[in-house]
């Protein structure tokens, strides 16, 4: 595969792919002092709808490094993601982020430190309200 961004694409991720619609790939950048993962999204891969639940601090920060994707929040219209894009997630926010119907997607996905977090994963975004997206 070619890589789509500086930052390589990493391996299959199969710990998490009961969480994911479609292909997504990991690779771990840092694991210490802030937690950094690349995450990239074969076309029409997406994560489930989840929250980062945590005591306090937590939250996400998606930087978008290659592609077309997008992030909706519960209750919110899904917002297109291209390179450059940054999306701050705070914790307790019910949300999905994936690759567009017919292109590549990636992201480093920044961990906010946090005291007692973990993530609770929640239903498969549905084919329909995917496929309304442009």
């Amino acid at each position: 595969m070619k890589e789509l961004s500086v930052f390589k694409t990493g391996k299959e991720n199969d710990a998490f792919a009961k969480y994911f619609v479609g292909q997504s790939y990991l690779n771990m950048l840092s694991l210490e002092q802030v937690v950094i993962g690349n995450v990239t999204f074969e076309p029409g891969c997406r994560n489930n709808w989840h929250i980062h639940h945590a005591k306090s601090g937590g939250g996400q920060i998606l930087l978008v490094t290659a592609g077309r994707g997008y992030y909706q929040e519960w209750g919110k219209e899904a917002c297109e993601l291209k390179p450059g894009d940054v999306v701050n997630i705070p914790q307790g926010v019910k949300h999905w982020h994936g690759a567009a119907k017919d292109e590549w997607f990636q992201h480093l996905a920044i961990e906010v430190p946090v005291e007692e977090g973990k993530t609770e994963w929640c239903e498969a975004v549905s084919d329909g309200d995917y496929n309304k997206l442009k």
